[in-house]
């Protein structure tokens, strides 16, 4: 059965969308840590980061720089923490969060709440910073 990932890729389901190149797509995290909180991800379902070829691990990082300048464009913080867990979903993907202390990383913390407006505004600013 595919990830939920792949059925995003395949627009099975929608995101906010800041990003996207034949190899990869990012969007907003619908449950963020932190406005701006965003997810970066292979198009080819890839449960573990490190099962993925040398050449994916170094262009995924390649993308996902361009897609951090986006968000600290538009997100006031002072830098943007890269987490990767890879238990949640079955498929590899990167978080991206604002952060200004090491704990705005903690999972634990009580998630911040978005509007539709608020996501939708959000994801067309960062997408334009970065084309």
């Amino acid at each position: 059965m595919a990830s939920i990932f792949t059925r995003i890729i395949n627009g099975e389901i929608p995101c906010y969308k800041i990003a996207e190149d034949e190899n990869f797509i990012s969007f907003l995290d619908i449950n963020p840590l932190k406005k701006g909180h965003a997810l970066v991800i292979p198009k080819k379902e890839i449960d573990y980061i490190f099962d993925n070829s040398d050449e994916t691990l170094s262009k995924i990082l390649v993308f996902a720089k361009k897609v951090a300048k986006g968000i600290e464009a538009n997100v006031e913080c002072k830098r943007i923490g890269l987490v990767v867990v890879g238990l949640e979903v079955p498929h590899t993907h990167i978080h991206l969060v604002p952060i200004n202390q090491e704990s705005d990383l903690s999972f634990s913390n009580q998630r911040v709440k978005l509007s539709k407006q608020e996501f939708e505004e959000l994801a067309k600013k960062i997408s334009k910073s970065i084309s």
